[in-house]
């Protein structure tokens, strides 16, 4: 009789993307051992399953050079029960990393063998300048035209390395991890701070000219941009892709070890999750001291890391070529769009629309549009009073990558007028002003012309690119085959005034023949 794990049925849904198989990545670190499952193995990775446990195997490494048993107890029946998910999953290839607290403990070869019985996969157990390539790799994964240096921290290290032109170099690792840091400044948050000042003595940050971006890794810097972004009343509370001065974030590190210092709680701590609440101020003080070394002036942080960095490095040069955004949305436009086909019509639609009323795009602008375009029907199975709140709600707090937080909001604000018209309030003010007045404008119009699209083609292919725009007289004229005269009614021609009221453009025109 087979085991509940080894059934015979394939468990996939109908809304999993057809023959892909699973990849996971077990990343056994110094604090925690984390395993991700994502849908396939793509430029654009889908998380099916993540799930960590804090199992400390770093703690009390430098005084002892050890694993812990406790640790090594507690890392094993994690990954007893991560070796099920991967069998239940049916995933296709399992990759174990290990970092600092494996590669520095003298006693790591029986836990290593253990965890490689148990996974059925070799352990690979990373350099520190492996785990600061990967990491660098990951950083370029989610946001591929990022320049400037990276810092993966960890439990037991702190990796460093310089991103230019897509590619890393420099990379280099200090003895800085939050555990590490916490059990050798007898946990003094203040005495922590002296300590990454001079080990950070060497590195080659102090060698960078002033300014710069610095991107920021790891799970306790991750809690330190949340605090960050509910202190400044953000509206979007995610850590990919956020970015804020490195002036103001040096300030809220300082002011995190001093009210640790104190006694006091941090500030934002009710963002922190109590289990990396005691860590904060460690990798506050690891924080403080690398913008001072580097003298940064923007500081980004990245929700991608080893794990995904490892995988980036795994595909062909023409995969890592892709744009991972415009790929996720093609995805979602196959999984959840009534016929992704007609996205190409749309995208040429607009493309037509711009031209006739000459609206130029940068090429940036030329990307959202063309995603906006793949995820223009996702919303279609909803209730017709909240498909439009759940369009927006999936892209602009999504898990969407290579897209920044105003990319985010202006392809919100095209969904929303999409299907909620020009009058909606879904998408609040707040999220607007990441866009700006000028990319706001912009995603209305693209909104509006999709309103004109859909009562047209019934979101089917065909017949889109029979129509065309011009610009005729002060008029925007839409021109219709004779065969689609029928088209030309009511409704269409008070959308088509509505894209015009957009383009500033006073009168509107339906021919046909």
């Amino acid at each position: 009789m087979n085991q509940f794990w080894g059934v015979d049925a394939d468990p996939t849904a109908q809304g999993r993307i057809k023959g892909a198989r699973p990849v996971a990545v077990l990343d056994i670190g110094s604090n925690s051992v984390r395993l991700v499952v994502y849908e396939r193995h793509a430029r654009a990775l889908t998380p099916l399953y993540n799930e960590k446990s804090a199992c400390a195997l770093g703690r009390g490494l430098a005084a002892t050079g050890r694993l812990a048993y406790e640790s090594i107890d507690r890392a094993l029946t994690a990954i007893q029960r991560f070796a099920l998910v991967t069998r239940l999953m049916r995933v296709g290839q399992v990759h174990v990393l290990a970092t600092s607290a494996v590669r520095e403990a003298e006693n790591s070869k029986a836990f290593v063998d253990a965890v490689t019985e148990i996974m059925g996969a070799e352990v690979r157990v990373l350099s520190g300048e492996e785990e600061a390539h990967f990491a660098a790799l990951g950083v370029i994964a989610g946001m591929p035209s990022f320049a400037g240096v990276v810092g993966d921290l960890g439990g037991g290290s702190l990796e460093l390395s310089t991103i230019l032109a897509g590619h890393d170099s420099v990379g280099e690792t200090h003895e800085l991890g939050v555990i590490r840091l916490q059990d050798d400044s007898g946990s003094s948050p203040a005495k922590a701070q002296a300590i990454a000042k001079q080990r950070l003595k060497n590195s080659r940050l102090a060698k960078n000219a002033a300014g710069g971006v610095f991107c920021a890794i790891g799970g306790t810097w991750r809690s330190l941009a949340k605090a960050h972004q509910v202190l400044r009343d953000y509206p979007l509370h995610m850590v990919q892709h956020y970015s804020a001065k490195a002036a103001d974030i040096l300030k809220l590190c300082d002011e995190i070890v001093e009210s640790a210092a104190a006694g006091k709680a941090m500030p934002g701590a009710e963002q922190v999750s109590s289990s990396r609440r005691d860590l904060v101020p460690y990798g506050a003080a690891v924080m403080s001291e690398v913008l001072r070394a580097g003298r940064f002036e923007t500081v980004m942080f990245s929700a991608l890391g080893v794990r995904e960095g490892y995988l980036y490095g795994l595909l062909d040069p023409e995969e890592q070529a892709l744009d991972p955004l415009l790929q996720a949305a093609e995805e979602m436009s196959v999984l959840r769009s009534r016929s992704p086909a007609h996205a190409g019509d749309l995208i040429d639609f607009t493309a037509k629309l711009l031209t006739a009323i000459g609206v130029r795009e940068t090429a940036e602008e030329q990307r959202l549009r063309k995603v906006a375009c793949y995820l223009a029907d996702i919303g279609w199975r909803g209730h017709p009073d909240y498909r439009g709140e759940q369009s927006v709600d999936l892209i602009a707090y999504g898990s969407l990558t290579g897209v920044d937080h105003p990319g985010r909001a202006f392809l919100a604000e095209v969904l929303a007028v999409r299907y909620m018209g020009l009058k909606h309030k879904s998408v609040s003010q707040s999220l607007l002003t990441l866009t700006g007045p000028v990319a706001n404008a912009k995603a209305r119009l693209i909104g509006a012309a999709f309103r004109v699209a859909y009562p047209m083609s019934a979101a089917m292919p065909g017949v889109l690119p029979r129509t065309s725009f011009a610009l005729d007289g002060g008029k925007l004229v839409l021109h219709l085959p004779h065969d689609l005269a029928f088209l030309d009614g009511e409704h269409l021609r008070g959308r088509l005034d509505q894209l015009a009221g957009v383009a500033t453009i006073k009168a509107t025109e339906v021919r046909t023949g």
